[in-house]
This record gives structure tokens, C-alpha cells and sequence, in this order.
């Protein structure tokens, strides 16, 4: 039975106030376990979860004319990375992050520490596809994931362990007593872990719905010092891959939860019921909370369709600036793959198309010529290029993703974006 349960604050030096140093009451909660609640979708939101995941499915199969359906996942993969280190506080754009990506690939050497921060969400999210392929999940995976996450950063010792201590979410104070919300004592955590990943192992729900259902959780759980919202993202990915319903790239779906933030919070705090869970206000609770979701995932699956066939245009203008290119060759492979890498170098453009450094650089060059790239630097005095129609186009979209009606200019972003260049 979900409850909350009432404990003291012990009280701390840290405090600003007299009153935050002394001791509280306060009340953290405590979910149900995942395997074996009851849960019954209405007709309704059935029907809505069915035409969500039909609209993933269809996105996933899309004949799309660029070659790069792997180069927009990598595309979606590095906006949802990036977006989510802009939620948690990692700002960036668009271009300086290519170029730290670019720099870490080929040992360039240079100290954009808060660029390598959110390389590692970048890396969190690969990792989360990674561990999608495995037979099971556990908890160990999640520690990997979050480990990964928080590698490099400033945080990196909190890495991969599980808290064993009382945090919160929100308040003014520096204690749990004045939170917005107190997720489960410390040593109800493992348990609780234990039990997510065996759901997240199973498919007694439709996909979406447990996707929905164990970002929920994760995120009342909240098991970590830092780095919980981005672990829970991209558990989003992880199960959305395992259960087929996005085999090639998963829309920005947390990006749009985001963008409604008022919302997003309204459906967490109504999926923490108390009592039993087949209780009508528990059933309803989760009901709300796959609501938002579902909605959420029909407004990405649309701004990914869209951005497709804005890539597949921005291409063709490329072509057209090149002019006759042999099919095939290096600067055909080039153009087919330059969606997925806003700033190169001839080495990594080399491994892109699979044809030799000597040949790749042929091809770059006669892109820059025909003013499709530009030349650029990184680090001190290292040659780059890099893609300045690709590079607003990915802020354009990154931008367009944080507005409640995905155009800035209809509505301001509800969240952090990067600026334009």
C-alpha cells in the first residue's frame, strides 16, 4: 500500500536560518512496488495508447528518402542529451558542443569542461541503447547508466551509488521539512529498485504505457545524490528500444514533457496516490500520468516527422549547391551522412563514409567550396568544418521543442534553449 510515512529532520549546521538548523517533522513517500499492481487502462486512453505507439511504429518504418534515418537518430539522441543537460542547468549550444564532440573523438586537446558534462548525457542515452538488447535489466545497469552520466563532471564521485541518506525535491529550505517533494527513505531504495527493473524486464503493459509507468517510478524513487532526471530519460529510450516499438530512434519525448512542465508535474504528483492501488483515486492517478505521456509522445513523433522532412530538404539544397555528383562516391556518402555531424574534421568525416582520410578531405573541400561547410577551428589552432544550415536548423528544432506549442514564436520556451547562432 502506498503511504507516507512520518519522520524527523535531525536539524543541520548548514542552515541559513535558525529555524533550518533545527530539527523538523517532515513526510517522505513511499510507492507501491511495480510487479503485480493492478492496473486497468479505460477504453479510452487504450485507444490512445494504440494510436501513439501506431505513430511510433510508422515513424520508426519511415521510407524517408535520407539515407540518414541513422543520421537523424543521432540527431534526436544528441537534442534529447543536450535538451536534458539544459533542464538540468548545462548550458550550451548547438555548434560549441559538435565542436567538443569532435575535439574528444579525435584527441584534440581543449577545456570546455561544461561541453564535456554534456557529452556525457550524450554518452547516458547510448549507453541506455546499449543495455536495451540485454535478455533482463538490473539495478546494476542503472548504476552503469548513471554512472556514464555523471562521468567527467564535477559530480562524478556520486556515480553509480544508490543514496543512503534522505534527499527532496524543490523548497525553499535546506531541509526535506518545506520540499515540494520527499521521495522514499534510504532504505527503502534498493527494494525499490529491485522491483523496477524486474517490470522493466516484463511486458505485462502495452509499451508505452510501461515506459510512462517506470519513468513514474524512477522518478519517485529519485535513488541518486544528482543526475536522477537524466537517468530517467533515458530509461524512457531504454525501454521504448526494448519493446520494438522504436527499433531505429525515439522521438524527443521527454523534451515535450519538458516543454509542459506545469503538467509534467501535475501527473507525477497525481501518480503518488495513498492506499491501495486498485483504489479508484490510485487507478485514475496512474491514468493521469499516461495521459501526459501519450500526449506527449503524438506531439514528438509529429515534430520528428516534420524535422525529417526538413533534413530531407536541406539535403537536396546542398546537392544543388554541389551540382553533379557521382552516386556512390565520396562526396555523395558525405552529403548522405553530414545531417548526423554539424562540425567534422577529414578524419572523422573519413570514418563517416568509410573511405580514406586522403579522400574524405577531397570530398570536404569540395563541400566548403561550394559553400555547403565552412571552416572553422578547434582548440588552438586545429583545421574544422562545420555545417552553418545544419547548425540552425538543429537549434531551430531544439528551440521549436521547448515551446508548449512548438513555435518560439507562438510561444516563449517554457525551459532553458540554446541560443541561436
Amino acid at each position: 500500500m502506498a503511504e507516507y510515512v512520518a519522520l524527523s529532520w535531525p536539524g543541520t549546521q548548514n542552515g541559513a536560518t535558525r529555524a533550518e538548523r533545527l530539527p523538523c517533522p517532515y513526510r517522505a513517500y513511499v510507492p507501491d512496488p511495480l510487479v503485480g499492481r493492478p492496473f486497468t487502462l479505460t477504453a479510452q486512453r487504450a485507444a490512445d495508447v494504440s494510436d501513439a505507439e501506431r505513430r511510433l511504429l510508422e515513424l520508426n518504418a519511415s521510407p524517408r528518402t535520407l539515407v540518414s534515418l541513422e543520421a537523424l537518430a543521432r540527431l534526436l539522441l544528441r537534442a534529447e542529451a543536450v535538451a536534458s543537460s539544459f533542464i538540468e542547468g548545462l548550458q550550451i549550444n548547438v555548434r560549441r558542443l559538435a565542436k567538443a564532440d569532435v575535439a574528444a573523438r579525435t584527441g584534440i586537446e581543449t577545456r570546455d569542461n561544461t561541453a564535456y558534462a554534456v557529452l556525457g548525457n550524450v554518452r547516458a542515452m547510448e549507453s541506455a541503447l546499449d543495455l536495451a538488447d540485454a535478455p533482463s535489466l538490473h539495478v546494476d545497469d542503472i548504476l552503469t547508466l548513471h554512472r556514464r552520466l555523471l562521468s567527467g563532471t564535477r559530480d562524478e564521485r556520486f556515480g553509480g551509488v544508490v543514496r543512503t541518506e534522505q534527499n527532496w525535491v524543490g523548497g525553499p529550505g535546506m531541509s526535506p521539512c518545506t520540499a515540494d517533494f520527499v521521495p522514499p527513505p534510504a532504505d527503502r531504495v534498493q527494494a525499490l529498485l529491485d522491483d523496477l527493473c524486474a517490470y522493466i524486464s516484463g511486458d505485462d503493459h502495452p509499451a508505452l504505457v510501461q515506459a510512462a509507468i517506470a519513468h513514474a517510478q524512477f522518478e519517485t524513487i529519485h535513488p541518486f545524490v544528482d543526475g536522477n532526471g537524466r537517468t530517467g530519460r533515458a530509461l524512457i529510450h531504454l525501454i521504448l528500444r526494448r519493446r520494438g516499438l522504436a527499433p531505429h530512434f525515439v522521438p524527443p519525448i521527454s523534451l515535450i514533457l519538458a516543454s509542459h512542465a506545469e503538467a509534467y508535474i501535475s501527473a507525477l504528483t497525481a501518480y503518488r496516490y495513498e492506499g491501495p492501488a486498485d483504489a479508484p483515486e490510485a487507478q485514475e492517478g496512474m491514468g493521469i500520468c499516461i495521459d501526459r505521456f501519450t500526449a506527449d509522445t503524438i506531439r514528438a513523433t509529429e515534430d520528428t516527422d516534420s524535422f525529417g522532412a526538413e533534413l530531407d530538404v536541406l539535403e537536396a539544397e546542398w546537392r544543388h549547391k554541389v551540382g553533379t555528383v557521382r552516386r556512390g562516391s565520396s562526396v555523395d556518402l558525405l552529403l548522405r551522412v553530414l545531417p548526423s555531424a554539424p562540425v567534422l574534421t577529414s578524419p572523422t568525416a573519413a570514418d563517416l563514409i568509410g573511405r580514406s582520410v586522403q579522400r574524405a578531405n577531397d570530398a570536404v573541400n569540395q563541400l566548403a567550396a561550394a559553400g555547403v561547410l565552412k571552416q572553422t577551428t578547434i582548440g588552438k589552432r586545429n583545421r574544422a568544418f562545420e555545417a552553418p544550415d545544419l547548425i540552425n536548423a538543429l537549434t531551430g528544432f531544439e528551440r521549436a521543442l521547448a515551446s508548449p506549442l512548438g513555435d518560439t514564436r507562438q510561444a516563449a520556451p517554457a525551459r532553458p534553449v540554446p541560443y541561436r547562432p
